[in-house]
């Protein structure tokens, strides 16, 4: 079994937390299942959880090259430049990243506003990316568009692998018991 869940800014992926702090609890109903892969809470999206450890090794393991697609707001306007060194991969303090494939975009229309709200600077503009991934470093995408002096603003992870957020709005779930075949709609956040 496979559970879509697009996971909502400030949720920690897992299911408790000592502190209170909002948790995975709230939005998958599912029991047995477990992330396959993390988001940090300050980011959101797609976040696939599943009770098959096979098919999370698959869906994590670098070696599978399963890639990620986010949807990344940065400070700045992003140059030629700084999206061709994206494209070619970026030093970061663990070692090389392997190339990202990249495009600059401009604001998607189907996305959701944020609470709270991205902080807006009106002497610095901001501009959008679609960036994806093989690896799953911590917080990787996040260090990329620093290093190419593009501080992130918002992470919104659109696509691991064959799986897609496909309209799900933020605390939405879907679960699906073979890849590409819905079962049922998910429930909106509480």
């Amino acid at each position: 079994m496979i559970v879509l869940l697009n996971k909502p800014y400030g949720v920690l992926c897992q299911f408790t937390d000592r502190l209170g702090r909002p948790t995975l609890a709230a939005h998958v109903r599912e029991p047995g299942v477990y992330a396959a892969g993390r988001l940090d809470a300050d980011s959101e999206g797609l976040l696939l959880l599943t009770d098959d450890g096979a098919l999370a090794h698959r869906l994590t393991d670098p070696r599978h090259k399963q890639a990620r697609t986010y949807v990344v707001q940065v400070e700045g306007e992003p140059s030629p430049s700084q999206i061709d060194a994206l494209r070619r991969g970026v030093a970061l303090n663990d070692g090389p990243t392997r190339p990202a494939r990249v495009h600059r975009i401009g604001p998607p229309g189907w996305i959701w506003p944020r609470t709270p709200p991205v902080r807006a600077r009106k002497t610095v503009p901001d501009g959008w990316l679609e960036l994806a991934i093989t690896e799953g470093r911590n917080r990787q995408v996040r260090r990329m568009t620093a290093a190419v002096g593009l501080p992130t603003l918002r992470l919104v992870r659109t696509r691991i692998g064959p799986y897609a957020l496909d309209g799900l709005a933020p605390g939405q779930s879907r679960r699906i018991d073979e890849p590409g075949m819905p079962v049922r709609r998910g429930h909106p956040a509480s």
